[in-house]
């Protein structure tokens, strides 16, 4: 009688809230001397809590990063217009905005809801769009509108539908690559559509599209590059970056089953990941790695591009996948990609390999240190002075293969897999992290990380261990 009580009691809403019901997404490339990106998102909407509402909260796209314009909206098929939080609100929520409903929104009433703008040359450059005559690139978060729950402690979020679809319009002799189930291809003058079915667990919208040239090594067997023009890859190198996301697969838990192979694909003026960091400038999307033209030069060599590509591969599980929180941005957003290319690196050489990246951080942590002051891992942030911050880059890798040392391989390497997959699209905080490690490796690890988050230096046990006149030594 209880259980039954309860039950019956759960299925009653105790706070305001509204379940999304349809959901589609319309996307379409608009070339010339200013390219654009047409976006419409379609919902269909109803009020499933405890009270009418009164307005509806959407996070939308940051104008700067974007190049958010031409906003519209609708409600009913009526123009709603997108407003401005109230002022107490929007320090802390700048991007988003509000639609004001007509009259109250009753509970099991639904609307519809239409939200249109267009994506066009953002003023601060970076690497979650790119957009040029021939070709663009949408990253995973932040492109898109966010409805937002009811401001209510309890109010629960409004989830995607079990099933959405959304369609990409682009020039007919266009390539495309998006996240999603292939569902058709019409083509319709100069265009085609795209269609693709995305499923509850399936994470956020990505496209890659342009007028590209595919080279694809014989037999499968490598990854697939798009460039401008007509290009001769070396089968070897092709082979060692789709070893890299092999490896990176099998430590870190599938990425996309629709995807059998990484895509590398050329973008003219290509921002650099960290600003003044990377010689050759190469970033993640979810299906590859996106690179700059001159990363693609016949000078470069082979093994230089292979570093690249790989490193922002493993961007795809370490920043992509899940994200760090803002307070651990550097050492989780780039140091758990650099311990990946420790992985990488033992995958392909074995411990001596493994040993020879460790040597190498070191060395680069020493050489920061000359031409820059330390700040504490725990306070370090993307935003320092670019001497200080490579400081901190050399030596939050270094933390990381510590911790594998403390912990073991294939506890480690458990653990990250497993905060990749339980925080998948979610953001990763330092705790989280500790606790997966502490479970799998049944050692208490807060003294470790205190003392390489919150003092300056790298432990004497642990140069001692990779010193280059000792042996292998275990772990």
């Amino acid at each position: 009688m209880f259980v039954g009580v309860c039950l019956s009691a759960c299925a009653v809403p105790i706070a305001p809230g509204y379940k999304v019901m349809k959901e589609s997404r319309e996307i379409h490339f608009v070339p010339g001397s200013s390219p654009s990106l047409e976006i419409k998102s379609t919902y269909s909407l109803t009020n499933s809590g405890a009270s009418d509402l009164d307005f509806i909260d959407v996070n939308m796209p940051t104008a700067s990063i974007y190049g958010r314009t031409h906003l519209l909206s609708e409600v009913d098929g009526k123009a709603t217009p997108l407003e401005e939080l109230p002022a107490e609100l929007r320090f802390d929520y700048p991007d988003e905005l509000r639609v004001s409903l007509r009259s109250a929104w009753r509970m099991k009433q639904g609307h519809g809801l239409e939200i249109d703008y267009a994506l066009r040359s953002p003023s601060e450059a970076g690497t979650r769009i790119t957009l040029n005559g021939s070709d663009f690139h949408l990253g995973s978060r932040g492109a898109f509108p966010v409805l937002e729950p009811p401001r209510h402690l309890l109010a629960p979020f409004p989830k995607r539908p079990n099933e959405m679809f959304y369609t990409v319009r682009v020039p007919a002799d266009f390539h495309v690559l998006a996240r999603g189930a292939a569902a058709g291809r019409k083509q319709s003058g100069s265009e085609a559509e795209y269609r693709y079915r995305l499923r509850a667990d399936d994470l956020s919208i990505y496209v890659v599209a342009g007028r590209y040239a595919e080279s694809a090594p014989a037999g499968d067997s490598g990854a697939i590059f798009w460039t401008y023009r007509p290009a001769s890859i070396d089968p070897a190198t092709a082979r060692s970056i789709s070893e890299s996301w092999d490896t990176l697969e099998k430590d870190f838990g599938p990425l996309d089953k629709n995807i059998r192979e990484p895509h590398v694909v050329e973008v003219a003026d290509l921002p650099e990941h960290i600003s003044g960091e990377n010689a050759l400038a190469a970033i993640a999307f979810p299906g590859g790695a996106l690179v700059n033209s001159a990363a693609l030069a016949k000078d470069v060599p082979a093994d230089a591009l292979v570093e690249a590509v790989s490193h922002a591969l493993a961007h795809n599980w370490l920043g992509d996948q899940i994200y760090p929180a803002a307070t651990a941005s550097l050492v989780l957003g780039e140091g758990l990609p650099e311990y990946a290319m420790i992985v990488i690196d033992e995958a392909r050489g074995g411990e001596a390999a493994r040993r020879r990246r460790i040597q190498r951080y070191l060395a680069a942590y020493d050489s920061a240190l000359t031409q820059g002051v330390e700040e504490t891992l725990a306070v370090s942030t993307l935003h320092d002075p670019p001497a200080s911050r490579r400081v901190a880059l050399a030596k939050a890798p270094l933390f990381f293969a510590a911790l594998e040392d403390e912990c073991g391989q294939d506890q480690m390497r458990d653990a990250v897999k497993e905060v990749v997959t339980l925080f998948r699209g979610q953001e990763l905080s330092y705790p989280d992290l500790r606790v997966a490690l502490e479970n799998h490796s049944g050692k208490s690890l807060a003294p470790m990380f205190r003392l390489w988050l919150n003092q300056k230096g790298i432990p004497e046990d642990f140069r001692a261990r990779y010193a280059p006149n000792t042996g292998l030594g275990a772990r």
